[in-house]
């Protein structure tokens, strides 16, 4: 799997790097929003600010984590559909910047890890995810990278569709910035590194 990212990072198409969210202010600081967050997160590190895209309904920043001509070129996407549609958003930007499904990495939040747990991978299925399947749709194979950050899972006897459109806790609230730092770092060493190293020092 090394290669394949190798492979990857040195094509002349970009990075497609998606942050999995609703969109709206209303949505914002909720758990099923967390891919978004470090979307944001990669977009203060590039130093960009998201514009609409005139081809797909999404927001993208441009531009290279490390500065030189060598350094892969990524797009920080963050759809503007819901995320049941979020293939609808993703699609279109492949075709337009020729980027192939394997130079996709799609972020997050996973119901099965604990909170801040993240994990990296390369393929498999959605795991009833609405964002994952809409990808996996639209792009017509589910050989994508993801990067999923662990929100755990509802107390009791709570609806996960409802848990998951609900904001962080107090306590969660004071490590997410962290999380999504780390998460950052991860998609980072991700690049540069390949995927067998990133998850070695990531994966927890």
């Amino acid at each position: 799997m090394v290669g394949r990212a190798e492979r990857a990072a040195d094509a002349a198409s970009p990075w497609l790097i998606v942050g999995l969210g609703n969109p709206g202010r209303e949505y914002v600081g909720h758990r099923h929003n967390v891919g978004a967050m470090v979307a944001d997160e990669l977009a203060r590190r590039i130093g960009g600010n998201f514009r609409a895209h005139k081809r797909a309904r999404a927001v993208v920043v441009e531009g290279r984590l490390s500065p030189g001509a060598m350094t892969p070129r990524l797009i920080v996407v963050k759809p503007t559909t819901y995320m049941n549609d979020s293939g609808q958003a993703v699609a279109p930007l492949c075709d337009f910047y020729k980027t192939r499904p394997d130079q996709v990495i799609a972020i997050h939040d996973e119901l099965d890890l604990p909170f801040g747990s993240l994990r990296l991978k390369f393929g498999g299925g959605d795991n009833g995810h609405n964002g994952l399947k809409s990808l996996r749709q639209a792009l017509g194979t589910g050989d994508f990278y993801r990067v999923r950050l662990g929100i755990g899972r509802p107390p009791g006897r709570l609806d996960p569709a409802v848990f998951v459109l609900r904001d962080f806790s107090s306590t969660e609230r004071r490590d997410i910035d962290a999380d999504i730092a780390r998460t950052a770092d991860a998609i980072e060493a991700l690049i540069s590194e390949g995927l067998d190293r990133a998850q070695s020092e990531f994966n927890d």
